[in-house]
């Protein structure tokens, strides 16, 4: 019998929802208390979380007692909009329309991002350069940012995070999501002078704070705006 380990996902199963199958994962962790149902607000994932393999056995009954509730989350979770020609996509906080061309590499021309090649391959080829352009420009910023303050992060990388917008860990390593490229740049900065206020502020205390202000600022409309938009930015995928 294979041996489950902490947080491993143990099986999957089928829930009816609103006269439609949605998968469901059941993943054992024994730090968890009690049996727990997650939707994942950004892909939809449903989620049981069992604190026993006692408990597994329960987990699908337990998930149908929620069904309401994990409807109710479904609806929230924002349609996928595919990268492909014909498409609309916000660019730096502006809408643009993906248009393909016969050759040549991506380019911005204002409210038109034109993809050379074929058009299968224009996601792809458009997904790779929307994650260029975040890593140049907010690796970019983290430096300079960090310069003001007298700090130098170790290593900026630049991923596709679901929970988080950035991060700075005790080795000062800072991390991105690409998708704040498609944010207005006062959010992007915004975030970037979070994280790179933790390289002298492992905490949210009122210094923490005051090193965010003096970087940009305001803080106020770039946290509204991510409230309000933020989940929409999860929308856009290759596929």
């Amino acid at each position: 019998m294979r041996k489950i380990t902490r947080k491993r996902i143990v099986h999957r199963e089928l829930l009816k929802i609103d006269g439609r199958d949605v998968e469901m994962s059941v993943r054992l962790n024994p730090r968890a208390r009690r049996l727990i149902v997650k939707v994942h607000p950004m892909s939809g994932e449903v989620l049981v979380v069992a604190p026993s393999k006692r408990a597994l056995d329960r987990a699908l009954e337990f998930a149908r007692g929620q069904t309401d509730w994990i409807a109710r989350q479904l609806a929230r979770v924002p349609s996928r909009v595919v990268l492909s020609p014909g498409a609309r996509i916000p660019f730096r906080g502006e809408d643009r329309l993906i248009a393909r061309a016969e050759k040549g590499p991506v380019a911005v021309d204002g409210a038109v991002i034109r993809v050379g090649g074929r058009a299968e391959h224009v996601p792809r080829r458009l997904l790779d350069f929307l994650k260029r352009q975040a890593r140049q420009e907010l690796e970019a910023r983290a430096f300079e940012f960090a310069a003001r303050i007298g700090a130098r992060p170790r290593r900026v990388t630049v991923r596709d995070t679901a929970s988080r917008w950035g991060s700075c860990s005790s080795t000062r390593s800072l991390s991105f999501s690409w998708r704040l490229i498609l944010a207005p740049p006062f959010v992007a900065d915004y975030v970037v002078a979070h994280e790179v206020a933790h390289l002298k502020e492992m905490n949210h205390g009122a210094a923490f704070w005051r090193l965010v202000l003096l970087l940009v600022g305001d803080v106020k409309r770039p946290q509204t705006w991510l409230g309000q938009h933020g989940a929409a930015l999860h929308r856009y995928a290759a596929r």
